[in-house]
């Protein structure tokens, strides 16, 4: 390796790294301003906290790898030109082109890791992370007891405390609902003057430690029947009270631990899926959808009386003649007009054929919805499978366009860079968005939506090249200055042209 490649990617290294890790950071905080009342209320354990953001930070690399190339190669070939080191280079002999090869083949490496990250790690790391979020926002908030108020999210149990002092809670009121057969509601009342809660170590049990209190216990005694004017009534209900000085209730809290989906729940979905996988869901959800749409006709049958109601074919076969012969019969009649001319027959005609009409009507609206769906999965389906391929294409096209303008600018830095990075990467995010919703919603051809961006970065970063190899001064004021004081004078001079010419 020469000395030239030696100093161009020690250049490139440091910014890439850097960008790329603040990027990730970005998207992290994103996810955590987004799900932010899903983790702070809930009791999630550090270890899972931690699987969540790694499962994350793995999504986001292939959406960083497009900036963390573009502003890296901007500034590498910033800097160069700002210290006068390109100046010193093309002096010697070495054109601009020989200087960006080591960053084409770094360039080229990285798209091509890119596409392999999106086919390989991509699948698992959004079937890890979107089903441990899911777990985690369907999993109940922590326990949390207010004054005077009944918390009730306990499945069995409605708990108050009239005051809280630190630990302690007094005055505390719980209520147990039991189910036992036919027997529902608030079977039991635990009143006590004071009283604790803690989990267990295992945090499978949650225990009310109760202080100087009274469990009243309603119950049935089946043997003291109320009697009426018309008989025996239903058994009297009684109730036992039981004091106490020191009392442990115990409470399950299954419902409130994490519990692990199956992840095969998640694995339907277009993002959990490898190219292979795409393309043969892809092909199959076509072949449904084409089955559905040639089943239509033949199902709208049931919805007419009349029509499609003519008799097939009949092929009569004659021993003079070489061939069958296919005999038609005649056009079918409805025999409603030949009915007499009733008003109760013509309503009932008339009231026969709105209901129809309703029928067919409500019948064409859901089977278009449900094709519209059908055909919009396949649309999903079909445009994840070439964002395998645009995402890590566009890794490639942002250094075709970060490198000349590198050498543009000559400003190197995390000042103009960074803000000429983020204004493509923006547009370049945009034209992605803007090109999957077209394609998803069917308005345009999915392999047109999914290339649009890099369709419309592409020329612009080879005309960047171009202007680069060229010495361009695109970006230096003095030379807008300049075209503008130009057509000022040329103005002035055609008016003072006309000017005389009326005189003359």
């Amino acid at each position: 390796m020469k000395k030239i490649d030696k100093l161009v990617l020690k250049s490139f290294w440091g910014p890439f790294v850097l960008t790329l890790c603040v990027v990730v950071f970005i998207f992290l905080m994103r996810l955590m301003m987004f799900y932010i009342d899903q983790f702070v209320s809930k009791d999630i354990e550090l270890r899972v906290f931690a699987k969540i953001l790694f499962y994350f930070s793995l999504i986001t690399i292939p959406i960083a790898l497009p900036l963390a190339v573009l502003l890296s190669s901007l500034m590498t070939y910033g800097n160069l030109g700002e210290f006068f080191e390109l100046t010193a280079l093309k002096s010697a002999g070495i054109s601009l082109t020989r200087a960006m090869r080591p960053l084409l083949i770094v360039a080229t490496g990285i798209a091509l890791f890119s596409f392999w990250f999106n086919n390989k790690v991509a699948p698992w790391a959004n079937l890890k992370g979107y089903s441990l979020l899911w777990d985690i926002k369907s999993s109940k908030a922590t326990l949390s007891i207010k004054e005077g108020i009944f918390y009730n999210d306990l499945p069995g149990y409605s708990i108050k405390a009239d005051k809280k002092d630190g630990e302690t809670l007094r005055g505390m009121v719980i209520y147990k609902h039991q189910e036992n057969g036919m027997e529902t509601g608030n079977r039991e009342i635990i009143l006590a003057d004071s009283g604790r809660m803690f989990t267990t170590p295992d945090k499978q049990y949650l225990v009310f430690e109760l202080y100087n209190g009274n469990d009243y216990t309603e119950y049935t005694d089946n043997s003291s029947v109320s009697y009426a004017s018309n008989g025996p009534q239903n058994p009297l209900a009684k109730f036992l009270r039981n004091g106490f000085q020191h009392y442990k209730l115990r409470i399950s809290l299954d419902s409130y631990g994490l519990k692990r989906t199956d992840e095969q729940q998640f694995e339907y979905h277009e993002y959990m899926k490898n190219l292979k996988e795409l393309s043969t869901l892809t092909d199959s959800l076509k072949k449904e959808l084409k089955a559905s749409l040639a089943g239509t006709a033949a199902t709208s049958r049931q919805y007419y009386t009349y029509q499609f109601k003519q008799p097939p074919p009949v092929i009569v076969t004659n021993p003079s003649t070489p061939q069958p012969v296919v005999v038609r019969p005649g056009k079918w009649i409805d025999s409603l007009l030949a009915r007499p001319a009733d008003a109760r027959i013509k309503g009932e005609v008339q009231e026969m054929a709105l209901s129809q009409a309703r029928n067919m009507l409500s019948y064409a609206e859901s089977n278009q919805t449900y094709l519209k769906e059908k055909a919009k999965t396949v649309y999903r389906y079909e445009l994840e499978s070439h964002h395998k391929f645009t995402q890590a294409i566009s890794c490639f096209i942002m250094f075709l366009i970060g490198a000349p303008l590198g050498a543009i600018i000559k400003k190197g830095g995390f000042g103009v860079p960074v803000l000429v990075s983020i204004i493509f990467f923006i547009l370049l995010y945009v034209l992605t968005l803007t090109g999957d919703k077209y394609a998803k919603d069917g308005l345009i051809w999915v392999p047109a939506g999914a290339w649009m961006a890099n369709a419309t970065l592409l020329p612009l970063g080879l005309y960047l090249m171009k202007q680069a190899r060229n010495d361009s001064r695109l970006f230096d004021k003095d030379v807008y200055v300049i075209w503008w004081e130009r057509i000022k004078k040329r103005y002035a001079s055609r008016r003072a042209a006309r000017t005389e010419t009326k005189i003359a």
